[in-house]
């Protein structure tokens, strides 16, 4: 039992230690700084030698070997204040050389990077702190974003569409307004010729074409016989409507024989570039045709104009003819 423990220790001494890499990488680092500061070390001592021999040399030339040494150490002192001053500027950042120019230069690079600034930002810190300072987008957050500015667009669109529609209808309702004044200004200029009909229309109710009077020819023979002034222009009148009745049996019998359609077509162009008096007219022809003629025409005709003409044709507005002899 007491061998056993012994040859435990025997075996573990022999068996190789495990390896650290950590470990192995920090002394191999170590060795080669190591090594580096023994080259430096002995590349200025290499460079004091030749610095020596040269000022030696030079002092041979020169005469005096006593001078050439007092300006070599002179010239170290000069470079090693200027050196000193350079790092107070930088340790104390004057005018941001420290922290700005040489902070992303040698920030990373272990020793020299002492002498920058308190606070500087290496290449390294300044990475990670933009990393952190770097907001998580969340995918939701952007599509919901996206969706966002699509309905502020749509919404300064339908803005832009309702002030159009806003401005036209201001304009219609200007118009409207205009439409309604001149309306107004014709009002009794339409009373008066209103008034005007319903008076000669009362006339020949109630004295040609009452039940007891006398007939047509009659009243032209009657006229005939008065004085002259008055009986021509009465004479004139009753002629001339003797005759419009006959113009406008010809009419009748004309329209009664086209098709309905061709017929609503030529009233309907009649009505279009009317000058004042083609729906009275239309009337007359469709009040002397049959109900079914007169019923087929309206049907094909455009709906307004058959609704001018049957506005016209109402019996309790319109009874006079176009000479002023009733139908």
């Amino acid at each position: 039992m007491a061998d056993k423990p012994a040859k435990d220790n025997t075996e573990a001494s022999v068996l190789p230690k495990p390896v650290d890499p950590d470990k192995e990488a920090r002394k191999k680092i170590k060795e080669e700084r190591k090594a580096l500061r023994q080259e430096l070390k002995e590349q200025r001592k290499a460079a004091k030698l030749k610095e020596a021999e040269l000022a030696e040399r030079n002092a041979e030339l020169n005469g005096d070997d006593g001078g050439g040494a007092a300006t070599l150490v002179i010239t170290f002192i000069i470079i090693l204040i200027w050196l000193i001053i350079m790092g107070i500027f930088i340790k104390l950042d004057v005018g941001g050389f420290g922290s700005n120019v040489l902070a992303p230069i040698i920030g990373d690079i272990p020793g020299i990077n002492n002498i920058l600034p308190e606070g500087s930002y290496t290449p390294t810190e300044k990475k990670k702190q933009e990393e952190a300072q770097q907001p998580l987008v969340n995918p939701v957050d952007e599509q919901l974003a996206s969706s966002l500015d699509e309905a502020n667009l749509y919404i300064k669109r339908l803005e832009n569409e309702l002030r159009k529609e806003m401005e036209e209808n201001k304009n219609l309702q200007e118009e409207n307004e205009k439409l309604q004044t001149e309306v107004t200004r014709l009002q009794p200029f339409e009373e008066n010729q209103s008034k005007l009909e319903q008076e000669k229309e009362d006339f020949y109710k109630n004295v040609v074409y009452a039940d007891n009077a006398p007939s047509v020819d009659e009243y032209r023979k009657y006229y005939e016989e008065i004085e002259p002034d008055v009986a021509a222009q009465i004479y004139a009148q009753i002629i001339q409507g003797q005759a419009d009745d006959i113009e406008l049996e010809q009419y009748v019998k004309a329209y009664s024989s086209m098709k309905a359609k061709e017929a609503a077509a030529i009233f309907d162009a009649m009505i279009e570039n009317d000058t004042g008096d083609a729906v009275r007219l239309i009337s007359r022809i469709l009040g002397k045709m049959s109900a079914e003629n007169r019923g087929a025409i309206l049907d094909k005709m455009t709906e307004e104009y058959a609704g001018k003409v049957t506005d016209y044709m109402e019996p309790a507005t319109h009874k006079a003819t176009v000479s002023g002899v009733g139908n």
